[in-house]
């Protein structure tokens, strides 16, 4: 499948599955079920044990699960919750990423040589931000980015409840964001607030625990994407 970028892989709203709340047991079939039951993009997080406390999964697992992506169409979305993202870039392209998303609190005015690199390689490119950052500075410093993630947790773990001022963070950018750039969501997205986000201006939802701990994941992002049509 050849890369054609955020304008067109995303289908109106999306769940996003995030594979670190996979069972790494069976994670090729737990893809496949859920690539053949409708998902079609995916979160793959990356933590380093440094800008976030648990060394999570990298290249070397997004290599092994890309084909699956490449045989179904699905689009691998790579969050680097690392405290030197621009490093890595070349390694998960190579590995299949289509896209790759760095944070604010890392990489600040470096942002804009971040997406160049991005660019480059043929990656989209994201800029995610902590609670505790301010939406004004994010804006200001995403520039041309594809999208904007707004984290409804601090990253780091799955299963965490969401922040209750993620709602007004998310309606805050979508104030100051042009219309045609999407709002990301990422911590503790599920049925009880998924339909509200999408209210506040979130159209892509990452969802970790609220797919992957159900007892039909398959069913569980169903239930998820029906929330938010």
């Amino acid at each position: 499948m050849l890369p054609v970028g955020w304008k067109e892989w995303p289908r109106g709203t999306e769940i996003e599955p995030s594979i670190y709340a996979a069972d790494f047991a069976r994670l090729g079939e737990q893809l496949g079920e859920l690539l053949d039951g409708g998902a079609k993009i995916f979160q793959f997080d990356v933590g380093d044990g440094h800008f976030v406390e648990p060394i999570t999964i990298g290249p070397i697992v997004l290599q092994a699960i890309s084909p699956l992506f490449r045989e179904r169409g699905g689009i691998l979305d790579v969050h680097l919750m690392i405290e030197t993202p621009e490093k890595h870039f070349e390694a998960f392209a190579e590995a299949g990423a289509d896209s790759v998303t760095v944070h604010f609190e890392v990489v600040g005015r470096e942002i804009p040589a971040a997406e160049a690199h991005a660019r480059k390689l043929g990656l989209g490119f994201g800029v995610a931000f902590n609670p505790e950052s301010q939406v004004e500075d994010v804006v200001a410093a995403a520039g041309g980015a594809d999208l904007v993630l707004a984290m409804g947790i601090h990253p780091g773990y799955s299963g965490q409840p969401m922040l209750p001022e993620t709602f007004d963070r998310i309606a805050r950018l979508r104030e100051l964001l042009p219309g045609e750039v999407p709002i990301q969501v990422d911590g503790g997205v599920g049925l009880e607030n998924a339909r509200a986000l999408r209210d506040a201006g979130a159209t892509l939802f990452v969802a970790g625990s609220s797919v992957f701990a159900k007892p039909d994941p398959v069913a569980a992002y169903r239930e998820l994407a029906h929330a938010v049509q």
